[in-house]
This record gives C-alpha cells, structure tokens and sequence, in this order.
C-alpha cells in the first residue's frame, strides 16, 4: 500500500488525515499492542476493572468528604457538553422556527453567545485552547498534520508514537528483550482540569479532542478521543467487500473482490502487522437467506443475524495477541451481487491494545457498564461516504449509534461526579454538518448525481434533536443552584464549494519550483525542488517558508528577507479572485508573527489563510500535491467546512447563568472553571474568567484592520 493510500483516508476523512505514516503512527504486536494484549495484563486489568465498579461508591463519599475545605469553591459542579462545529447562524434560523425551545430557555435562564474560536479555525487547534486557555503558538497545535523539517515529510500534529529497544540490566552486561512502546502527546501547556486535580478537584474528560496518548493527572478519569488510532495504527482504514468489479485505486480504505458461492461469503479482516510483518488476518463468513432475507455473519467465534443495510453491533475481532472491534454491514443485496462495509477495526474498550483511557482501566470500565463503543479518535466514517462506499443512510445510522454511546458516557460521569467537573464533547453535530451541507444550497457543486430530496432535512433535524438532548440533559444535572451548566462549540460552520490548491497558486507566481516542466507534483511534495523553492503548504491552515536553518534545504533567511517574503504572499493572495465566479477568496492572511507570539510559532506556518466562505484548500493541496489548476469544484459530500477565517465561523456558547461580557472565547473556559473552583489562574493564560472582572485586552486575539464580510 502507497504512503499516499496509507495517509489519504482519515487526513481527508477529518480534514485531511487521512491515516498517519507507520513508522509515525503504528505500534504493532510485539511493540506494544500484543504485550498490552497479553493474557497476564488482560487478566490483571478485569480484575482491576471489577475493583473500580465495585468500589467506586466509595470512593465518590470518600472524595467528597476529602475534598472538603481543599478549595475555595463557588459552585459544587461544572458541566461543559461540547457539541462540535454547532453553528449560531443555524441554530438561530432553527430556533426561529420553533426547533430549538429548551436552548431559548436555556438562554432566558442564563445567556446565549457567539463564541470566538481558535485562530486557525480547526478541530484540534481549538479544543486544544480549550482545554489550556492559550493560543496555538502556546499549545503548539496548529493542524492535523505538519511536515517534518528534516524532509518536508508529512506528521501528525498531536501524537507520536514509536518503539525503544526493551533491555534487562544485568550489572555487566545488558540483554536485549523485544521493544517498549512509547506514546507522546505533542499538546504543550497543560490541560486545566490537571490543575484541578492537583487542587483536590474531581474531574470526569469524555472524548475531549487531542486527549491521545491520555495523560496522566491526578484525581480524575480521561476517556481519550480525537487521534486514537484504529487497530491497523491509522486514522480510521475501512474495508469494503464487493462482488462486483473493484472501485477506484484511491478509495481511501481497503478494497477487496469476493465471491459468492451459493448463499456464502468467505473473506478475512485485515489487521495489524503480526511477527512476519504482514497484516495478520480474522476471517469472517456471511450466509445469506433469500427466503428471509435475513444473513448471519460470524467472526471469529461470535455470529449475529442482520438485514441488507442494518449494522450489526461490536463484534469482537481476534488477531494473534491482540484483538479489535468493528461493525458489519451489508450496504447492497440483489441476486447478482452482494457489497460489504466493514468499520475500522476499533481499538477494544473492554481489552485495549494501548492506553486509551486514564487510569488504563477506565475504558475497561465503561465497557463492563454499558457495552463496547467506538474508540476511534474520527469514529464516523467520513470517507466512506465520500467514496460512496456507504449511502447517507448508512452514515447517518452509524453517526446516530455514536452519539448515542456517547450520551451513556455523560449519563454515567454526571451520575457519579455530584462535585467536581464533567465534560464530554459529541462529534455528531460537526460530521453531520461536514456530509450533509450540500443539502442546504441547491447549486452547492456537490449535489450533481448525488440525492437532493431524501435528506435534506438531516441538519434542521439535527439542530432539533440537539434540542431534545439538551432537555435530556437538565433532566439528569436537575436543578441544583451550585451546578452550572455549559454548552459550547469549538466553531460554527459554512459551505465548502470551491477547492483551492495554493501550491499551484505558489507555482505559478514563482515562490515554489518542480524538478520538470510537468507543472504537476504528486502527494507529499513528490516533484518539489526544494533547493529553489521558498514556500509550500500541507494540511489545511497555512503556508510554510522554506526557511534557513530550519529546514533541511531552506533557503529564506529570517528576519528582513522573510518579512518581506511573507508579506508579499500575504498582499497578492489578498488580492487572488476566482475566475470562475469573480469573487475574491481570501478574506485575510494572517501572518503568525504578527498574531502569535507564544514558543511555538517559530515552527508554525508563517501565513494563516483566512479564507471567505465557500472556499478552503483543495483536498490535493492539502496533501501537499500541486495540481495543474489552481481552483476546482468540491464534488465531495464532505461539503461543508470551517477553515476559514476564525471570525466568519464563531462557535457558541449557552449557560444557564449569565456571564460578564458579550464576547466570550474558547479560550475563556479554562480560567473560568479554574475560578469557579478556587484554583489560581496560571498567568501564562489568555482567556479570562466569564464572572468576575475581565481585563479588555485578549493577547491571543487576531489582528481585524479590515470589515469582516460574510
């Protein structure tokens, strides 16, 4: 398999991460996921997850008791639900038509706001201000990805993980034994409720995103969520089984030919390497019932019956000394052929293969109470629709059976955090939105040859259900004076219709060269000529200079030169219109320098791209390829988006009590949970307390010389 099929399905399949480099991301049997899977820690872990359930009622009247005169506290408890890439532009349309009552009240009660988001725009650069209270140059998230300075490389931005040589120190000698996994979280700063704990203040993270590798802190549990890998070490590889002729080379997950032999259907599940370095596989079977027109699919030694289109629930997934969990699904059924969607094979909650949780036994925990659920850092399977390997119907089945593992997990932390704090952030709102805008613009390029009708609906819907979960969940917190309540988004959304590739933009204005006169260069800068070459882009926030002393083969020496450099790029794009449509497509570049100036900016992309709506990088360009063109129409059903200018896609904020100020940002929560607890704020954060005195000036905000259109 090619780095490109290897990278491309979950980059793309969550803005472009598509699944990271193995060497980068992948920790196989023997390094980590068989000695994590032994029988010794399984047995060992079962045993401690039966102590955790047994014992927890004692400790929660422990804790209380313990926490007693620890803090200064103003309230008892704190509840922050995330519903990520919620937009108060449609929420205040829907709301308008009568779908959104209990928020309205919500809003009487306390207030409703526009929250300002990350400066860039994007999933695991926000959540990760939320959870520091700082700006990317001071947690040193700025994507999903960047390149590896030493060859230009892609890598993910949040987590590394490798394996060390294992030894046993004799005194004279030492005895080499197997290898030792290690998993590092890339986040600086640190997370607020680290302070908490440090402070003898309880708190409960459910799937916050960027919480992978889980770190640990004290007096607390951590479910980890955005960038756990699936059991292949990826970002989220499906696999999809078909009689008929095989689609595209570039599907973005597994593909394979299978044959029907009557009424059965033999084939195997592809897993991680096993000793010999090639997948190990899991075999499974499908027997079809025509007259019923029901199937039993088995794995392993477990056999559940489903119909056509129906999932089947986690089965267990056993490979040679480790074992996953994944969903069936029999996405076509006639007479001719048959077509199996296969999930990504999920890290398993009940026997994990690598820490997924803090303490390790939590998710082990979870399992035991509630069932096995979806460990995958991007759970619903984006791509696949994207391939159309699954319909809507499919994607929206599986969104909806996420969010509903995900409303257990609260149900659970609220029931047993009575002090303390709670959050837990849901996806659904953020992938339906993603697969579903085209639905709301009739002309969105998206829509040829696709459905316009059956659902479009699914957003209004959306925001209606989020309604009835918010009357769910102040049923379950009650009324209680001492307990405030948030919900929040990480940014809101906007259309997504035209892709623009900047490394042809860079091309062809001379800023970035090719080793021949193709003018094309494949993913990952496969044709770039880096010794002419002064700037370049990857993933789907900025551009990078070629810089001296920084990269391998830079060749822009800071200060006078790449000021200049950087504010050229910045004035033409500025300037860059659509010859499709005349319109202008950069609302600003923001040149980091100027906006951030925390530790990690050295390292960051020089330029910011705050697009207008309807534009972002073109998926190419966002795998460092440069296309012939520089623009092209988004056919993708991920047709709706967020990269673009921090301003024009503002998060939101509810709370049932009000709060001091008319513009509050992500960056705000940290210190005011802190402050609600009576922990000190560390000064070294850029948000300010939402009650209580606020400074006017905001260290982390973006500079705004200009009107903001919309």
């Amino acid at each position: 398999m090619t780095l490109r099929r290897l990278l491309r399905p979950g980059l793309l399949a969550l803005l472009v991460l598509a699944s990271a480099p193995p060497a980068l991301a992948y920790i196989g049997p023997g390094a980590g996921f068989a000695a994590a899977g032994s029988l010794l820690v399984l047995a060992g872990t079962f045993f401690l997850a039966v102590g955790i359930i047994l014992i927890w009622p004692l400790k929660a009247v422990v804790r209380v008791f313990s926490l007693r005169g620890k803090t200064k506290a103003k309230v008892k408890r704190v509840i922050v639900v995330g519903l990520d890439g919620f937009d108060p532009g449609l929420a205040e349309r829907y709301a308008a038509e009568g779908r959104m009552p209990n928020f309205d009240a919500l809003a009487k009660e306390g207030c409703f706001h526009r929250l300002g988001t990350a400066l860039p725009s994007i999933s695991p650069v926000a959540w990760s201000t939320y959870a520091t209270g700082v700006d990317a140059s001071r947690h040193n998230i700025y994507d999903f990805l960047t390149r590896d300075p030493c060859s230009y490389a892609p890598i993910l931005s949040s987590t590394q993980t490798y394996t060390v040589p294992r030894q046993l120190n004799l005194g004279l000698a030492k005895v080499p034994f197997g290898h030792r996994a290690v998993y590092k979280i890339l986040q600086k700063s640190q997370p607020f409720w680290k302070l908490l704990g440090a402070n003898h203040v309880w708190s409960s993270i459910v799937r916050v995103p960027i919480t992978f590798p889980p770190q640990k802190f004290k007096n607390g549990t951590l479910l980890s969520g955005m960038c756990v890998p699936d059991l292949q070490g990826t970002q989220g590889s499906f696999s999809f089984y078909s009689t008929r002729d095989l689609k595209s080379e570039h599907i973005g997950g597994q593909q394979f030919r299978i044959v029907r032999r009557g009424n059965r259907i033999e084939s195997n599940l592809k897993g991680p390497p096993g000793k010999d370095k090639h997948p190990m596989r899991s075999p499974f079977t499908v027997e079809l019932d025509e007259a019923t027109r029901r199937a039993k699919i088995t794995v392993g030694g477990e056999t559940v019956e489903v119909g056509p289109q129906e999932y089947t629930p986690w089965m267990e997934v056993p490979f040679d000394g480790v074992g996953g969990i994944a969903r069936l699904y029999i996405q076509t059924w006639t007479a001719e052929d048959v077509e199996v969607y296969v999930t990504p094979i999920n890290i398993d909650p009940e026997s994990p293969a690598m820490p997924i949780s803090h303490p390790f036994v939590y998710s082990i925990y979870l399992a035991k109470m509630m069932g096995k659920f979806a460990t995958l850092g991007l759970a619903e399977d984006t791509w696949a629709l994207n391939e159309r390997v699954i319909d809507e119907k499919a994607f929206l089945d599986q969104a909806w059976m996420i969010f509903e593992e995900r409303k257990k997990q609260l149900w659970d932390v609220v029931e047993k955090t009575k002090r303390g704090f709670v959050t837990v952030v849901f996806d659904t709102t953020d992938r339906v939105s993603h697969m579903f805008y085209r639905y709301l613009e009739p002309d969105h390029p998206a829509n040829a040859g696709k459905d316009t009708e059956v659902y479009k609906d699914v957003i209004p819907e959306l925001y209606g259900k989020m309604d009835s979960f918010l009357a769910e969940v102040r049923e379950k917190v009650g009324n209680d004076p001492d307990t405030i309540l948030m919900v929040i988004s990480d940014h809101g959304f906007c259309s997504f219709q035209r892709g623009v590739n900047l490394n042809a933009w860079l091309r062809d204005e001379g800023y970035l060269v090719l080793k021949d006169d193709s003018g094309l260069s494949g993913d990952w800068f496969q044709n770039v000529d880096w010794d002419k070459t002064r700037a370049f882009t990857l993933g789907l926030t900025g551009i990078f200079i070629n810089r001296e002393g920084r990269e391998r083969s830079g060749i822009v020496a800071k200060g006078p030169e790449l000021d200049a450099l950087t504010r050229e790029i910045k004035d033409k794009l500025e300037k860059l219109v659509d010859p499709k449509t005349g319109d202008e497509v950069v609302n600003e570049v923001f040149l980091t320098s100027e906006v951030h100036s925390g530790p990690y900016a050295d390292m960051a992309p020089e330029l910011l791209i705050g697009y207008k709506r309807g534009f972002r990088h073109s998926w190419d360009c966002a795998t460092g390829a440069v296309s012939k063109e520089i623009f092209t129409d988004n056919t993708k059903s991920w047709s709706g988006d967020h990269c673009v200018d921090p301003r024009l896609v503002p998060g939101v904020f509810w709370c049932n009590r009000p709060i001091d100020t008319d513009t509050p940002s992500l960056a705000d929560i940290a210190p005011t949970v802190l402050d609600q607890f009576g922990v000190d704020i560390p000064g070294y954060m850029q948000g300010k307390p939402l009650f209580g005195d606020r400074a006017p000036a905001r260290p982390s905000a973006p500079s705004a010389p200009r009107e903001v259109t919309q």
